[in-house]
């Protein structure tokens, strides 16, 4: 038998798709192709080459990004030997992936980072599968393992995890401080996720005390609140709502200092605050109650205070301002407009902070 040996009518010698122009062998011998045709094709100089252990490219040029993407999968996803006898799933049926899924740069870059470079571009391709799955890395795939897999999302049809895990991932084979900074800001600038979600991801893969991650967490925390504070302008704006005071200092004349808010209507005693906090270096996330929490414990004692002053605070939450902008709004209009009806509040100085 030789590379020309011909091949069954099923098998589209000049795909379009991607996900037919590399097959894994359990692929192909459901389309009908034997392994030793197969072995036929990718013989020096033949039409197919193999690129990863049981994966077939089936043109004889370099792999593209694409590729070597679809290929990394169909490495990382193929079923374990035991279940490798049963019969293969028909060739229309799923994209033979399993359970793997796209981490790290890879992951990033399909989310559409920047600074995660072009997909073409990258040297390897990190695949997340369950920690009981026996894969080595090859090549150009590195096989990550761990005992919770998360909900993969999907971008077009390929199975990538979610922005929170794949920054870990990234994070955790990244060295240079300066590439470790320029995706975690990216993260929080472009609106990926917010920065309490990746703080407790890298707090969950204890990397939060490498030297390359300290600084760039700090920017990370600092870009979150800036765009938390844009979010708030542009929530007041854009809903018609009066003009506070921004970034001001609440105190009692000749008094304590109560506290600072980031935004104050003193003509209705109305406070807003945004809940910035992050996980605590270090501190896995507790799953307590929340006055187990002393940042939450410091910010619900600073609104105690104030509502005793008749001053009315409004919580809200970078999330909240992202996702549902018209809720908040119509929940800090309503504050304002039942300032009428309240006591006169104790008089309260707004100093800058």
């Amino acid at each position: 038998m030789t590379q020309n040996t011909p091949l069954p009518s099923r098998l589209p010698l000049h795909p379009e798709d991607v996900t037919l122009r590399v097959l894994s062998a359990a692929q192909l011998r459901a389309r009908g192709v034997s392994a030793a045709q197969t072995s036929a094709q990718c013989l020096p100089g033949g039409p197919w080459q193999q690129i990863l252990p049981g994966v077939y490219l089936l043109h004889p040029g370099p792999p593209t990004g694409r590729e070597r993407l679809h290929g990394a999968l169909l490495y990382a996803g193929r079923p374990p030997a035991s279940a490798r006898r049963a019969p293969a799933d028909p060739p229309e049926t799923g994209c033979g992936y399993g359970e793997a899924m796209v981490t790290g740069v890879a992951a990033l870059a399909l989310h559409g980072f920047a600074a995660a470079g072009p997909l073409g571009a990258l040297h390897r391709i990190d695949v997340l599968v369950p920690r009981t799955r026996r894969l080595r890395s090859t090549r150009f795939v590195e096989v990550l393992r761990t005992a919770a897999m998360p909900r993969a999302v999907r971008v077009g049809e390929v199975p990538v995890a979610p922005v929170e895990r794949a920054l870990a991932d990234a994070v955790a084979g990244t060295a240079e401080a300066a590439g470790v900074r320029r995706l975690l800001v990216e993260a929080v600038r472009e609106g990926h996720c917010e920065p309490a979600a990746v703080v407790r991801e890298l707090s969950e893969a204890k990397l939060l005390g490498r030297p390359a991650v300290v600084g760039a967490v700090d920017a990370l925390l600092a870009e979150g609140r800036a765009a938390a504070e844009a979010r708030l302008y542009a929530m007041v704006r854009e809903h018609g709502l009066p003009d506070p005071v921004w970034n001001v200092e609440l105190r009692l004349p000749g008094g304590p200092r109560l506290g600072a808010v980031d935004a104050y209507w003193p003509d209705h005693a109305v406070a807003v605050e945004l809940d910035a906090r992050a996980p605590r270096y270090g501190v896995p996330e507790r799953r307590g109650r929340a006055e187990d929490d002393p940042q939450w414990a410091a910010y619900a004692a600073k609104r105690e205070q104030l509502e005793r002053l008749g001053v009315t605070v409004v919580h809200l939450t970078p999330r909240k301002l992202r996702e549902a902008a018209d809720q908040q709004a119509t929940v800090v209009r309503t504050a304002l407009m039942a300032a009428a009806d309240r006591e006169p509040a104790a008089y309260v100085m707004a100093l800058p902070r």
